[in-house]
């Protein structure tokens, strides 16, 4: 039960973008179509589902043995930057249009402070192996969902007749404001 409250609390209650505001270049920045959303969202939820076990056993079986918790942060940055190269490398092998379609968000990931977010919260929480995983899947899964939520109304809104000085940037952060406010109505269930 406890994994399941891991799961449905990152995915949702607790969403990295729409509660923390973490990852909020892609949220913006990729979220114009549904499918570079998915794909991007995707390629995230598999480096923070890496992310989350590789920092898990960093930092309990290296820095906190040899008392080095004060290199928790670079040593984190080190791993996610790593991780990107890899998950970039393989993209670009395995479909050119994909890789394309994420053009410089794929490397922004790197730089996406909800992974990094992720790989604190698990030390701080003390979760567990199998607890770290269920936490980065959620997180992944949350972190998706919010960016298709959003890609699907931003290409109703290219149809829709928004007034001009709402066009663009304003349309969407107005957007994401509601949707935040909605997605702090799940906070009463767990």
């Amino acid at each position: 039960m406890n994994l399941i409250v891991i799961f449905i609390s990152a995915a949702i209650v607790n969403n990295f973008v729409l509660a923390y505001f973490l990852g909020i270049c892609p949220f913006v920045g990729v979220s114009n179509k549904t499918s570079s959303a998915v794909s991007m969202g995707m390629a995230t939820t598999f480096v923070m589902v890496v992310t989350s076990i590789v920092s898990y056993f960093l930092f309990n079986y290296i820095l906190v043995p040899f008392k080095l918790e004060f290199l928790q942060i670079p040593s984190f940055i080190l791993v996610i930057a790593s991780l990107v190269q890899f998950v970039e490398m393989v993209i670009k092998k395995v479909s050119q249009p994909l890789y394309r379609a994420l053009g410089i968000f794929l490397p922004l990931i790197t730089t996406n402070c909800a992974i990094l977010g992720l790989a604190l919260f698990i030390s701080m929480r003390e979760y567990n192996l199998i607890e770290s995983v269920i936490f980065g899947f959620g997180a992944g899964v949350g972190f998706t969902l919010a960016l298709t939520i959003m890609a699907g109304i931003r290409e109703e809104l290219e149809l829709a007749d928004v007034p001009k000085g709402f066009q663009g940037a304003p349309i969407t952060l107005i957007v994401a404001g509601i949707l935040a406010m909605a997605f702090m109505g799940f906070a009463g269930i767990i």
